[in-house]
């Protein structure tokens, strides 16, 4: 998985009063789970830019301003009703021996032969949540539609990997092509172009 690095100031202070002068000046009061001691600290909002505003997943380096490093990953994060602004974050520290979860962005690879066809490839997920070890996960999950024809499906069997246990049922399905009316009409609408051509020939 991709990485990003984000330099940030550790918090002592973490009432209500001090949450709001850190937002007030552009920082976003953020939090670490799932170490030795939670940890509490702040950045500025942009720094999350590049975390938050894309599909993709990133591990994160959290750095400190007294020297210390942190390997983590987001959890969760909660928005601005009004003003869509990043309020707070929080993240789960990651470790080299310890899987984590997450949800990996799924891509489609190849040309379905059903779509070819006329059908119409339909997602059941767009996110395939995952279990492993942050080292051994990808950044997403690819599965190759070339031989899906209409009325086929890609299970989340037909994408898993060594590297990561899918933490969905068997019978997932993550996508299919299905048959698309327009097409039949289109079909229909060539044969009857093709009748008034030979009745006029005739």
């Amino acid at each position: 998985m991709k990485s990003l690095t984000i330099n940030a100031s550790q918090r002592e202070s973490v009432g209500k009063k001090a949450t709001k002068a850190l937002r007030n000046a552009g920082q976003v009061p953020c939090v670490i789970y799932g170490g030795d001691t939670i940890v509490h600290f702040a950045a500025p909002e942009i720094a999350f830019k590049n975390l938050v505003y894309t599909p993709d997943v990133h591990t994160v380096v959290i750095e400190l301003d007294n020297g210390t490093k942190l390997n983590a990953i987001l959890q969760d994060i909660q928005f601005h009703p009004v003003t869509d602004r990043i309020l707070h974050i929080d993240f789960v520290q990651i470790f080299d021996d310890k899987p984590i979860t997450v949800q990996l962005p799924f891509k489609t690879t190849g040309a379905a032969k059903g779509v070819l066809n006329g059908g119409v490839l339909r997602f059941n997920l767009r996110r395939i949540k995952v279990k492993g070890l942050a080292s051994k996960l990808p950044d997403l999950i690819e599965g190759d539609i070339t031989n899906l024809k209409i009325g086929n499906k890609l299970y989340v069997t037909d994408v898993a990997a060594e590297d990561f246990e899918i933490l969905h049922p068997d019978n997932t399905v993550v996508c299919q092509v299905r048959t698309s009316r327009n097409a039949v009409e289109d079909s229909d609408d060539e044969e009857e172009n093709t009748e008034a051509t030979a009745e006029a020939e005739a």
